[in-house]
């Protein structure tokens, strides 16, 4: 593996689908050697998903190891046991109460590892009456309130078109894990971080519940507007659309100017951000007649000369062909066994000193039992050879 922030530090990835393993891929970005236990046979139900093809797992499965572990037997459950006995922290994302099910509490292990630091994603925590339910990123989303307020207001709730939830989640338990880790640097102890879906979500819902509580108001869904923020919005071009956001008063007062209106920066209907906001509907009206009069290219051109935020609404093939995409390498080519022209995101944020890498997408299925049970674990072939035999590894 490349060097990274997280060189040397080691972390067992448990569970599956998303909200776990999305944070095992960001401390993969930055080095951690993350080591993915997934069921015999089947493996991780992200290498089936992925619209046109399953590459998903390719993604979110990076720069990470394979093995393949039944955990749900009394030998899978020890395996895991030494491999925490040699691992800075351990990841899953299953119900809560599964690995106590299994033997694998928190107390049982940090006597096996004091500085263990164990990372619990889950739909709705590990305490509290919920705790125990099925949770996916859709009902973290619907539950801390980001769905209600997404789409149309004369529509039901709408989403993203993303696992926003999972994401989130999975975000907030890295943040937490490097968190404790600092925490461990100082006194040598690990310590449980707990992130629920809902909660990550409602972590990002601005001031909505202080709205309520004070003012007694419910934001509602308002499309592709942020309410009382204008102007800011999609507008129409003669070939497209594109997106300008002239809302602060400086900008607004240069945006006016470069419309051929500059009366409008002093005009009481839209001189401070509070006026535009209660005239936002007409002031939209007035930008897209000015929008529709240009390209989208000339609009950008335009908006950049005059130090207007504006953009396109990209797409992938936006993405690849866009200039600074390609200076900053947010895309990179990455050699895979099946398929030819792999290209995904890569690794965030940019680190000066160390940078982080992507080395490998995801590996195949059990790729790795050799290396971790017989050169990490000190098992000879035959014992693995019975292992596999009875259905464990």
């Amino acid at each position: 593996m490349t060097q990274g922030a997280l060189t040397g530090l080691r972390l067992i990835e448990m569970g599956q689908l998303i909200a776990g393993p999305f944070c095992g891929q960001l401390m993969g970005d930055h080095g951690a050697e993350v080591i993915k236990i997934e069921p015999p046979k089947v493996g991780d139900a992200m290498r089936t998903w992925g619209q046109g093809l399953p590459l998903w797992f390719s993604v979110v499965g990076r720069n990470k190891k394979s093995i393949t572990l039944n955990l749900r037997e009394k030998e899978g459950q020890e395996i895991v046991k030494r491999l925490v006995g040699k691992s800075d922290f351990l990841l899953e994302n299953f119900r809560a109460g599964t690995l106590e099910k299994w033997g694998l509490d928190y107390d049982t292990l940090s006597a096996i590892n004091k500085g263990l630091i164990m990372i619990r994603v889950s739909g709705y925590g590990q305490t509290g009456p919920y705790s125990k339910r099925a949770g996916y990123g859709a009902i973290g989303e619907a539950m801390g309130g980001m769905r209600y307020i997404a789409g149309e207001p004369d529509r039901p709730p709408s989403r993203a078109g993303l696992s926003i939830g999972d994401s989130l989640a999975a975000t907030y338990a890295c943040l937490g894990a490097l968190m404790a880790l600092e925490h461990r640097h100082k006194t040598g102890e690990g310590q449980v971080v707990d992130s629920a879906i809902y909660e990550a979500v409602l972590a990002n819902m601005e001031s909505t519940v202080a709205e309520y509580t004070v003012a007694g108001h419910i934001r509602e869904r308002t499309g592709s507007i942020l309410p009382k923020i204008a102007p800011s919005n999609v507008y129409p071009t003669q070939d497209g659309s594109v997106l300008v956001a002239g809302n602060q008063d400086s900008v607004w007062k240069r945006m006016s100017a470069m419309m051929g209106k500059p009366e409008l920066a002093t005009d009481e209907r839209f001189a401070t951000h509070v006026a535009r906001g209660e005239h936002q509907a007409e002031l939209d009206i007035m930008v897209a007649d000015w929008t529709s009069k240009f390209s989208s290219q000339d609009v950008l051109t335009l908006c950049e000369n005059n130090g207007v935020p504006a953009g396109n609404i990209y797409r992938a093939p936006e993405m690849l062909a866009d200039p600074h995409f390609k200076a900053r390498e947010a895309l990179v080519e990455i050699d895979h066994p099946h398929h030819d022209n792999f290209v995904m995101q890569n690794v965030a944020p940019k680190l000066s000193k160390t940078p982080g890498h992507i080395d490998s997408v995801g590996p195949e299925l059990g790729a790795h039992n050799e290396a971790i049970y017989g050169e990490m674990l000190g098992m000879n072939s035959a014992q693995m050879a019975d292992l596999q035999d009875r259905g464990i590894i």
